[in-house]
């Protein structure tokens, strides 16, 4: 789990779509880890007397992909099936919904005989006409935001949390450098089967749990979006950054998958060594493309060009790109994109640096400045 690579890895893996009134935008990237173990998945319209109704979850994997993989096809499903979801009874059938997919998953073999310890976090939110429904198992985490703030945010499920921690000493654990037994990271998973061994415990007792924290809001006309995040994103950037972020660039862009790129590529700059996926989904309240904005960012890249030029020149020979962000970091530089500051335009940097200096486009590396 501790595995980095020398390199990271920033290919995008993008999606998006729309239906009953909404629009979503998926980003998600590998990093500096060496295997990708985060999934998703977003649905609009589901069917079966819920085609008003809309689904997305992000799957934060640890120890392998099986288990994020498994829930990212399944949790849907097992949700909309149980009875109390059919009753309209949402939360119980939530509830129901994730309990049931642990203890099936137990059945799949490589899981069965351990040769697959894999766990995974789960963030989800079905969202109708009137309601979002969001639950969290773990520490990927969801916001809502009106007004360029968060007005709701689910808690992270720590070990260090006391209730967390309660239950995790009441099943015989402890809590060791913020881990359960010193090895997990998270308190509440779906699989980690090692730690939900005690067969006099129920389900929800046992050193790891899988149940959700399960939320209602109502919707209301100033709702502007909703972001599904994995912790990657969560460990470099605020709610209230992150909020900041994506409505000024709601405000520049009406492609959610640029938006949920830019994301990512500024968590990375801000030092994420972490898997990160993030879903973005826009309410009719959501900021759109504005003249003002536009030309703000376009001024604010056209100062950026000339600072680069300048501190390339002043370099002569010894042109270093590590050095021309340093330097750019200890400027005064104005309209910076809000929440995520020049961090936000390291890939722009990037592409001037390699278009005035080619021959050095392999030194723009990610890196601390």
């Amino acid at each position: 789990m501790g595995a980095f690579l020398e390199k990271p890895m920033t290919a995008k893996h993008n999606e998006h779509g729309e239906g009953n009134g909404l629009r979503y935008g998926v980003g998600s990237m590998q990093g500096w880890r060496c295997e990708m173990e985060d999934a998703h998945y977003a649905k609009t319209g589901l069917g079966e007397g819920l085609d008003d109704w809309n689904y997305f979850a992000v799957f934060d994997g640890h120890a392998g992909h099986k288990v994020a993989d498994h829930c990212a096809k399944n949790l849907l499903q097992s949700i909309v099936r149980t009875q109390e979801f059919s009753n309209n009874d949402i939360t119980k059938g939530i509830h129901a919904g994730f309990l049931k997919l642990d203890e099936t998953m137990r059945d799949i073999p490589e899981l069965a005989s351990g040769a697959d310890k894999s766990g995974t976090t789960a963030v989800c939110a079905f969202i109708s006409s009137q309601n979002i429904y969001i639950a969290n198992c773990g520490d990927s985490r969801a916001i809502l935001c009106r007004n360029c703030a968060p007005i709701f945010s689910t808690q992270d499920h720590k070990p260090i949390l006391p209730g967390e921690k309660q239950r995790i000493q009441n099943a015989g654990g402890s809590v060791m450098i913020q881990r359960v037994n010193g090895s997990l990271a998270v308190s509440r998973a779906l699989g980690d089967y090692d730690f939900k061994n005690a067969k006099e415990l129920g389900q929800c007792e046992q050193l790891v749990s899988p149940e959700p924290e399960i939320f209602c809001q109502d919707r209301d006309p100033a709702d502007e979006f909703l972001v599904l995040a994995c912790d990657g994103v969560w460990d470099v950037m605020s709610n209230a950054n992150l909020c900041q972020f994506v409505h000024s660039r709601m405000q520049i862009s009406d492609s959610l998958e640029d938006i949920a790129n830019q994301v990512i590529d500024t968590c990375l700059h801000k030092g994420s060594r972490d898997n990160m996926s993030i879903i973005i989904i826009a309410f009719p309240g959501a900021p759109v493309p504005n003249e003002e904005a536009i030309k703000k960012e376009e001024k604010l890249e056209a100062t950026l060009y000339q600072m680069i030029e300048a501190i390339i020149a002043d370099m002569g020979s010894n042109v270093k790109y590590s050095v021309l962000l340093k330097q750019l970091s200890e400027e005064d530089i104005p309209d910076l994109p809000p929440g995520g500051g020049l961090d936000a335009k390291c890939s722009y940097v990037s592409k001037v640096f390699k278009e005035l200096c080619p021959k050095l486009a392999e030194s723009c590396e990610v890196g601390s400045y």
